[in-house]
C-alpha cells in the first residue's frame, strides 16, 4: 500500500500537465485556455518524429531500441503490403514496448475496402484501439463512417495529396497527420504547411513507386493484382523494350520505370524548414538488418539536429540509443540514391539497368585471370562479401567472394569484367552478422535521491518522461560504515540492464552509513516497478480530431482515380459537395473505358534519356512512344505543362 501511494503522490503534483497533454488532442479543433508554464516550454519546441518501418512486431521493437519514435505496421488485412500482417495480439505486445519511450505506434488500414468487407474492419479497429495502438494510416473513407473508437486517423500515402486544397480538406475531415506525396518539392511542401497545422510526414529514405501512390492501376489492370489492395505485382520494375513512333525497337530489355532509392538524409534541417516534422523510412518488408542500420543512420542525423538547434526541436519519444556499430546507408538494400524532386529537377532518377541492389563502390577491376580478380581497391574486403558489375551489355552481375587476399579476389564463379570496371558491394559479411546479433540498447535516464525518512530507506526518483515515483524500505537504525559507501550504492543501484533504465545522476543523502546490497537492489526493483506502472497511467494517446461537416471537397465530380469502391465512401464524399462519383477500377472493371490511364508519374522517361520535348534533345527518340514486356503493352504520353509522364494501356477483355 505505501508503495502505491507513493506512486500516486508521485503523480499528483502533474496532473496539471497530464490534463492539457490531454486536451490538446483537440488543439485544432478549439482554443486552449488554460497552459501551465510547464506546457509552453515543452511546446515551444517543434517535436521531430522518425517513423520506421516494420514487417513484424520484432522488427518494430527493433526498430524502436535504434531510435525510432513510432514504428508502422500491417494488421491481419487490409494493409498496403499484403504479405506483412500481423496479429493484433503481436501488435498489444509492440504498443506496450513502444509506449515505454513515449513512442508510438501507427497500423496501416491503407486499403481501399469493399462493401462486404465494411464490417470486419470496424471490428478490426476496435481491437486495435484496444490494442493500444496510437492511429491509424488510411485511405478509405469510409472509416470515417463506421462505427468506431475515437482513435486518431492519419491520411496515408495512398490519399495521394497533391495539393494545398486537398491537404485542408483532410485536416477538415478529421486526420491529425497527413502523408505527402513523395514527388513534392521544397516549395510544395512550404504550400503545403501555409493550408494546414496538423502535422506533415514525408518519406526521406527508401524505395520510390514511379506513380503518386494510390493512382497505380497498373497491376491490377494487367495482372489482376491491385496495389490498392497490397497485392502490387511491380510492374515498374520488370524490363521493357522501347519503340519509337516509327515502330523502330529504340533499346531492349531496360528497366525504364524503375527508379532509384531516394535518400535525402542530407536535406532533413531544410525539409524541416518547410514544415515537415514525421520523417518516415519505407521498407516494411525489409528485414531487421534493414531496418536496424537505416533507422539509427537517420536516428543520429536527427540527435544532431536537436542538439546544435535545443530552443527550436525536440524528440517526440525519449531513451537514450547506444549501438555496436556505426550505421552506413550504402550497405544497405538500395539501387543507387536520388533526392528524387525535393528540391525541384532532380536530374535523372531511374535505375533503368537494374531493379537490384547496387550496393557501395568499392574499387575498380585491373584484370580477371583464371577464376582471379586483381582489382584496385578503395576499401578492404573480406571472404564471403557479395560484389557486382555493370558488364558491357549494362546487365548487373553479381557474385560472392571465396577468399580475399589483398588485392587479389577470388570469387565462388568466374568472373570476365573488362579492366576499369567499377565494383560494387552489395553484401557486407562482417557488418551484416554485426546486425544479425543483438545491436542496439535504448534506456530512459532516471534520477535518483537516495535519503533516510526516520526507519525508513527512500529511494526518490524521476524519470525523462515526467513519472516521479518514491519506494521505501523499512531499515531501522543501520550501523555506521568503516569506509565510504557512495560508489557501491551507486553500483548497486545503477544495475538497471534489461530494464529499459539507466542511473542519471543520484543525489545521495544517507551519509557515513551501511546498507546492504540485498535493500538497495529491492529499492531498486521497486523504482523501476512504480515507473512503469506511472508511465502506463500517465501515457496519453491523440484522439480522432472532430470532423467540419461543412467543409467542401476540392472537386465535384471523382473519376476511378479516386479509389471510391463501397457504399460508406461514397456517402462521405456526397456529404462533402461531391455530385458525380465513378467507382473504383476494382469495382467497376473501367466501365467500358478501352483504354485506362494506369500511371501519372512525375518522373518523365524523356528527361531520364535526354530527349525531353521542352529542354531540347526530342529529336532523339521521335514518338509517341511505346513500353512493352511480354504480351504487356503501355504507352507513354508526356504532359509537359505539369510535366509529368501518363502511362496508359488498353484494357482486357
Amino acid at each position: 500500500m505505501r508503495n502505491f501511494v507513493s506512486v500516486f503522490h508521485g503523480i499528483r503534483f502533474k496532473v496539471k500537465r497530464l490534463f492539457v497533454a490531454m486536451t490538446s488532442n483537440f488543439f485544432y479543433a478549439r482554443p486552449l485556455t488554460c497552459l501551465d508554464d510547464l506546457y509552453i516550454m515543452q511546446n515551444a519546441l517543434k517535436k521531430i518524429e522518425l517513423l520506421a518501418p516494420a514487417r513484424n512486431a520484432d522488427i518494430a521493437v527493433e526498430a524502436i531500441k535504434h531510435g525510432a519514435d513510432a514504428v508502422y505496421i500491417g494488421a491481419e488485412g487490409f494493409g498496403a503490403r499484403a504479405a506483412a500482417g500481423n496479429a493484433v495480439a503481436d501488435i498489444e505486445r509492440l504498443t506496450d514496448y513502444a509506449h515505454r519511450y513515449l513512442a508510438r505506434v501507427y497500423v496501416t488500414v491503407n486499403t481501399i475496402i469493399y462493401d462486404n468487407e465494411l464490417r470486419e474492419v470496424e471490428r478490426l479497429i476496435k481491437r486495435l484501439y484496444h490494442a493500444g495502438v496510437d492511429a491509424l494510416i488510411v485511405q478509405d473513407m469510409a472509416v470515417l463512417r463506421m462505427d468506431i473508437p475515437p482513435i486518431a486517423l492519419h491520411a496515408s500515402t495512398q490519399c495521394d495529396t497533391r495539393t494545398p486544397e486537398r491537404a485542408r480538406f483532410l485536416q477538415d475531415a478529421g486526420f491529425s497527420q497527413i502523408v505527402l506525396p513523395r514527388e513534392l518539392s521544397l516549395d510544395e511542401i512550404r504550400a503545403m504547411r501555409a493550408a494546414v497545422d496538423v502535422p506533415l510526414e514525408a518519406f526521406v529514405h527508401g524505395a520510390l513507386c514511379v506513380c503518386y501512390s494510390g493512382d497505380c492501376h497498373a497491376s491490377h489492370v494487367l495482372k489482376g493484382r491491385s496495389a490498392n489492395r497490397g497485392e502490387c505485382a511491380q510492374i515498374c520494375r520488370l524490363p521493357y523494350d522501347l519503340y519509337d513512333g516509327a515502330g523502330n525497337c529504340v533499346e531492349r530489355c531496360r528497366h525504364f520505370l524503375s527508379l532509384r532509392d531516394m535518400n535525402r538524409s542530407a536535406e532533413l534541417l531544410s525539409m524541416l524548414e518547410a514544415g515537415v516534422t514525421s520523417f518516415k523510412i519505407e521498407g516494411r518488408l525489409k528485414d531487421a538488418g534493414y531496418v536496424k542500420n537505416v533507422v539509427s543512420y537517420y536516428d543520429r542525423k536527427l540527435r544532431g539536429i536537436v542538439e546544435n538547434n535545443p530552443d527550436i526541436y525536440s524528440r517526440e519519444s525519449v531513451g537514450r540509443t547506444v549501438t555496436t556499430f556505426i550505421p552506413e546507408l550504402q550497405k544497405s538494400f538500395n539501387r543507387g540514391f536520388t533526392t528524387y524532386f525535393l528540391n525541384g529537377d532532380s536530374g535523372r532518377v531511374g535505375s533503368i539497368y537494374t531493379p537490384k541492389s547496387q550496393g557501395e563502390p568499392v574499387g575498380s577491376v585491373v584484370r580477371c585471370h583464371d577464376r582471379m580478380i586483381e582489382a584496385r581497391l578503395d576499401t578492404a574486403l573480406a571472404n564471403g562479401d557479395g560484389l557486382g558489375y555493370f558488364n558491357e551489355r549494362h546487365e548487373f552481375v553479381g557474385f560472392r567472394l571465396n577468399r580475399v587476399e589483398g588485392s587479389r579476389l577470388y570469387p565462388a564463379l568466374a568472373v570476365n569484367a573488362a579492366p576499369g570496371t567499377r565494383l560494387y558491394r552489395n553484401s557486407d559479411k562482417a557488418f551484416d552478422d554485426l546486425l544479425k546479433k543483438e545491436s542496439a540498447t535504448r534506456s530512459v535516464i532516471v534520477d535518483m535521491t537516495l535519503r533516510m525518512s526516520g526507519t525508513l530507506l527512500a529511494v526518490d526518483a524521476e524519470d525523462e518522461r515526467g513519472n516521479a515515483v518514491t519506494a521505501t524500505v523499512e531499515v531501522g537504525t543501520p550501523d555506521r560504515a568503516q569506509t565510504d559507501q557512495t560508489a557501491q550504492r551507486r553500483k548497486a543501484l545503477g544495475k538497471l540492464g534489461g530494464t529499459g533504465y539507466s542511473l542519471g545522476s543520484l543525489d545521495d543523502r544517507v551519509g557515513n552509513l551501511f546498507l546492504p546490497a540485498a535493500v538497495l537492489t529491492s529499492l531498486r526493483r521497486d523504482v523501476t516497478s512504480l515507473l512503469d506502472s506511472a508511465n502506463r497511467m500517465r501515457y496519453c494517446r491523440e484522439l480522432r480530431r472532430q470532423e467540419n461537416a461543412a467543409s467542401v471537397y476540392p472537386d465535384r465530380q471523382l473519376d476511378y482515380h479516386s479509389n471510391v469502391a463501397n457504399a460508406l465512401a461514397s456517402e462521405f464524399y456526397r456529404s462533402h459537395g461531391v455530385k458525380t462519383i465513378m467507382p473504383s477500377l476494382e469495382t467497376s472493371g473501367g466501365e467500358g473505358s478501352k483504354t485506362l490511364r494506369v500511371m501519372t508519374t512525375r518522373y518523365c522517361l524523356r528527361r531520364e534519356l535526354g530527349a525531353c520535348l521542352k529542354k531540347g534533345g526530342a529529336d532523339k527518340i521521335k514518338g509517341p512512344l511505346t513500353l512493352r514486356s511480354g504480351d504487356m503493352t503501355l504507352r507513354l504520353d508526356f504532359d509537359c505543362a505539369a510535366c509529368r509522364m501518363l502511362v496508359n494501356t488498353t484494357k482486357r477483355s
